[in-house]
Formats: structure tokens, C-alpha cells, sequence
């Protein structure tokens, strides 16, 4: 029998918000919009989720995870700890050439927020934090001098890649961001 159980709508409900806010931002993406891009009832998306921003949250939140096992992944590909910096943008100029490209969600969805401390923007920052933290652990493996700095530095190549990627349509930002880390690495 082919039954949706309640975890499926669940999971129903968290794909379309990703996609919808993804596609057009937090403000745009109304209750009626998701109800009707879901195929839902508006009580079956307050069955799991309290509010709008409760379920902008979980989706982001999950849309985190995803994408860092993804990132992880691809960019641990690469055999020495040096190709793996390097490989940041590599996998970088993929995405950016993907279809649906639409830059950083956790920049995007923070752009709509004005509070710092705005559940939305929590998610963002704690996005952002990981994305750190696995440059850092790149950077100890190839043994720099100070990876902190350095993965600082690296993430803000990274995220100007993404935000010139989309503002300026141009893929090859991620080449730009990888000839400045190449300098930075000394390589």
C-alpha cells in the first residue's frame, strides 16, 4: 500500500520550504504558497511545526547538514591536505554551475533577518561556524603555521566566491578565490 506516513509529509513540507525559500526568500514564501506547493493542509504543517520561522529553521537546518556532508564529501576528494584547499573552489565552481544555483542560503535567509539574534540567523552563523571549523581541520592537515587565520581568510574567500558567483553571474569567482588561496598557501 502506498500510505504517507507522517514523517513522509514531514519531509514533504521541509523540501518545498527549502525550495521555495531557497528560490525566493523567507518573505516571499507565504503559508499559502507552501500549503499549495506541498500538497498539504496549513493544519498538517502546524501539526510539526509551531510557526513560519519554527519551520524556515528546520528546514535550513536541514539544508545545513545536507549540504556539508556534500561539500565534505566532494572536497575530500582530493588526495593531499594542500589539493583539498585547493578544492574548496573546485567544488565551489561546480555548484555555481549547477542548475538552480541561487548562492548561500545561510547568507541569503540572514540578509532578510535584521536581529542578530534571530533564530534564522542563529542557523546562519552556526552554518557558517562549521564551515570554519572544516576549513581549520583542513588547514591543521596541511600543517599551517596559524589555521585559524588561515581558515578565516579561506572562508571569506569562499563566501565572496558564492556572493560574486551570484550577483555577477560569474563561475569563474571560484578560480579568482583559488588563485588568492593558492597565495595564502604559498602554493
Amino acid at each position: 500500500m502506498n500510505e504517507i506516513t507522517s514523517n513522509d509529509t514531514r519531509n514533504i513540507i521541509l523540501d518545498v520550504t527549502e525550495k521555495l525559500i531557497y528560490k525566493s526568500g523567507i518573505a516571499a514564501t507565504g503559508m499559502d504558497l507552501l500549503v499549495k506547493t506541498a500538497g498539504v493542509s496549513r493544519k498538517s504543517i502546524y501539526r510539526y511545526f509551531a510557526n513560519k520561522e519554527e519551520l524556515v529553521v528546520a528546514a535550513l537546518q536541514r539544508r545545513d547538514v545536507r549540504w556539508m556532508n556534500w561539500y565534505r564529501s566532494e572536497v575530500g576528494k582530493a588526495q593531499t591536505p594542500a589539493d583539498r584547499l585547493l578544492n574548496l573552489f573546485t567544488v565551489l565552481k561546480t555548484w555555481f554551475a549547477s542548475e538552480g544555483f541561487r548562492g548561500c542560503a545561510f547568507i541569503n535567509t540572514s540578509g532578510e533577518t535584521g536581529d542578530a539574534q534571530d533564530p534564522v540567523r542563529l542557523v546562519a552563523k552556526d552554518h557558517k561556524q562549521q564551515l570554519l571549523d572544516y576549513v581549520r581541520e583542513l588547514c591543521t592537515e596541511h600543517g599551517a603555521q596559524d589555521p585559524e587565520t588561515l581558515a578565516k581568510q579561506l572562508l571569506i574567500l569562499i563566501d565572496g566566491a558564492i556572493t560574486v558567483a551570484l550577483v555577477m553571474g560569474d563561475h569563474s569567482a571560484a578560480d579568482n578565490a583559488q588563485c588568492m588561496a593558492r597565495k595564502l598557501l604559498d602554493l
